[in-house]
């Protein structure tokens, strides 16, 4: 007999060799039947696995995160199964799962189109419904590369050959078709169910090398049921609508030059006061909160980011070049180093910590052309960045102060689902162990101790310390990773900072990397997105237009919007001999939140009629009483807090913590 965990804590003992599919079926009939894959000490099994020592179990059904990705991977094989039948001279060569659905690519001489995708949607429902069963096997590498070779797969024989010599070699069967896959998969065809779609085709360099020749990549989606599926096809849907680089040329905020910029924006101007605005609204809200602003030159000497570890991690990723000098210099690619030798300047005191630097700094990565995508990912972006360096008895509290203070900045955003993750060291890293179990484990206390939940990300810190990532969900439930507080105890050693303790003697701080926004332009492509271009109105470029009825009334609109802008308000004028109709449709279009419309009732009596963007109804106000109303709203979120007492208890004015 063995001994089987299972999640809740629970011991179940069964005959050893007893499989996953058995163990579920004893737990409940329904799990069973639910029941995708296995979790067997953390590693992923098919549920034919037998179980053979004492271990813990976690039976895997849709519902879980693994178990879609496992149903997803099985559905990219019924694809290729499906593509097979239908046109046997096609080749295959890979086919991952990827977020919210899969790929495969394939080899064929006749480009597939989207016009092929219901045909092979409707094989893929008729491999579904004949309910194959996937069968696992363990082969020799000279019998799979005779197999494969004899189907004419030579993209799969490659693949083998280039595998290590004691690599084991594990081929999945359903039907007539076979593929060569770690696994592990779903049981059957039919347990992966209705809720798929293919959605576009695209062109793939064979292992990504454009040496090599292009395959055909088929994209699909799919999910654990029907209302999962359509409820994604609708955030597609929404998604297109909301499309920064669609609505980011019909608002005139910016656009890219690929031949002569690719990855960097050209910011018109109104999309520069939006980025202003937001770079303002975070100055003022590190002012309140205790931090010195730095800036650090955007080219410095190469050696920086080799004593930082950088160089050997992301060297290819750099900008760099060499002077006539000889002398190696990088556009800088992380602020990191540039606050560390702001640090270093003078001697500092256990008095003058915790000190918090933050840098607006600008900085460049190369990124593949393939991989840009808008204000999501650029090459050059600029980060809110800041470097915390404190005693490590205050470590633990500058997370938290820090914590709370990214909660509040995303509430005025918008923004109140908030997911933690806790990214812990990856395989590539600098430091000792001891300093990593530090540093994890007071990160991990600091969360627990506050109440904060969140989850682990195995193996994805930085390299040199662990991070805390903060995920956002904007309005149509896509997530984004935007902040981070990373612990580092391994740079200050590396750039040999240090202060003077109470005991006179020197000691190393503890520097905290931490990012709010993460990058302005990447923040701002969000923002877009979750407000479907409808910027609050503080945030907007473009606050208020003024029209009047016909010209005779041009001058009292020129002194509505005089009284707006006095009031500190963005307000212009729109004087063209067009009808009213068209001009509120023209704006309306560039997100212009409010619409003012005069005419000889407004002039006589001094009122506006104020119209609001996405509504058909109209107000009339009191001249003096919109602008009041306007400028009030228009106020950055936090500003009231400016009038509200500190919460900070004793800590000095300039170490004090959000009220």
């Amino acid at each position: 007999m063995i001994k089987i965990e299972l999640p809740d804590g629970s011991i179940k003992e069964a005959e050893a060799g007893i499989s996953g599919f058995s163990l579920a079926n004893e737990i409940s009939h329904n799990l069973a039947k639910a029941a995708l894959a296995m979790e067997i000490n953390g590693t992923l099994k098919d549920l034919t696995t037998p179980l053979t020592t004492d271990c813990k179990v976690k039976i895997i059904t849709a519902k879980d995160k693994h178990g879609l990705e496992i149903l997803r991977h099985s559905c990219s094989h019924v694809m290729s199964e499906a593509v097979k039948e239908l046109w046997p001279d096609v080749q295959v060569t890979i086919g991952p799962f990827i977020e919210d659905g899969f790929y495969y690519d394939f080899s064929r001489r006749e480009p597939f189109t989207t016009e092929d995708f219901a045909k092979i949607e409707e094989k893929m429902h008729e491999i579904v419904k004949r309910d194959e069963k996937i069968v696992r096997e363990i082969v020799s590498r000279e019998d799979a590369v005779a197999l494969f070779k004899s189907r004419g797969e030579h993209y799969k024989v490659e693949i083998i050959e280039d595998l290590p010599e004691d690599a084991e070699i594990s081929l999945y069967r359903q039907g007539d078709y076979v593929d060569l896959c770690r696994g592990p998969h779903v049981p059957s065809t039919g347990h992966i169910g209705n809720a798929f779609k293919l959605m576009k085709v695209a062109g793939a360099y064979w292992r990504g090398d454009s040496q090599n020749e292009m395959l055909q990549r088929i994209y699909a989606t799919a999910w654990a049921d029907k209302k999962d599926l359509d409820e994604y096809l609708h955030r597609i849907e929404e998604a297109a609508k909301r499309d920064h680089r669609k609505l980011g040329k019909e608002m005139d905020l910016f656009h890219f030059e690929p031949e002569y910029a690719p990855g960097a924006v050209f910011w018109h101007d109104k999309g520069y006061r939006v980025y202003r605005r937001l770079i303002e609204y975070m100055r003022n809200r590190q002012e309140h909160n205790g931090y010195q602003e730095i800036s650090t030159p955007r080219i410095m000497d190469r050696c920086l980011w080799e004593t930082s570890g950088h160089w050997e991690k992301y060297g290819a990723h750099n900008y760099s070049g060499q002077t006539e000098d000889g002398k190696w210099f990088c556009i800088k690619p992380m602020n990191c180093p540039g606050g560390l030798l702001v640090y270093k300047q003078g001697i500092k005191s256990y008095r003058d910590l915790p000190l918090r630097m933050a840098e607006f700094g600008k900085v460049n990565r190369y990124e593949a052309s393939g991989a840009l995508m808008g204000l999501m990912r650029v090459r050059e972006f600029t980060q809110d960045d800041a470097h915390i360096f404190c005693t490590p008895e205050q470590m633990e509290e500058e997370c938290i102060t820090t914590m709370k203070l990214i909660f509040d900045i995303y509430k005025d955003f918008g923004f109140e689902n908030i997911k933690i993750y806790l990214s812990t060291r990856p395989e590539q890293r600098i430091g000792s162990d001891e300093i990593w179990d530090i540093s994890e484990k007071a990160l991990a206390h600091a969360l627990e101790k506050h109440g904060y939940a969140y989850e682990i990300n195995e193996g994805e810190g930085a390299f040199y310390g662990p991070k805390l990532e903060f995920i956002l969900r904007d309005a149509i439930g896509r997530e984004w990773q935007c902040g981070t507080i990373q612990v580092d105890m391994n740079l200050p050693q590396r750039f040999d900072i240090s202060y003077i303790g109470e005991d006179g003697e020197k000691h190393q701080p503890v520097m905290l990397h931490r990012a709010l926004f993460g990058s302005i332009e990447r923040f701002l492509g969000i923002l877009i997105e979750h407000h479907a271009g409808k910027l609050p109105l503080w945030l907007s470029p473009e606050q208020v237009v003024v029209m009047p009825v016909t010209s005779a009334f041009d001058g009292y609109a020129e002194e509505v919007a005089a009284a707006l802008r006095n009031a500190g308000l963005t307000a212009k004028t729109d004087l063209r001999n067009e009808k009213i109709n068209y001009k509120i449709r023209e704006h309306s279009v560039e997100k212009v939140p409010v619409i003012m419309v005069v005419g000889a009732k407004e002039e006589a009596e001094k009122t506006v009629t104020v119209r609001r963007l996405g509504s058909e109804k109209q107000e009339i106000m009191p001249l003096a009483a919109a602008v009041a109303a306007l400028a009030k709203e228009a106020e950055m979120p936090h500003k009231q807090e400016d009038a509200r007492p500190s919460a900070a208890g004793d800590f000095p004015a300039d170490k004090r913590i959000p009220a």
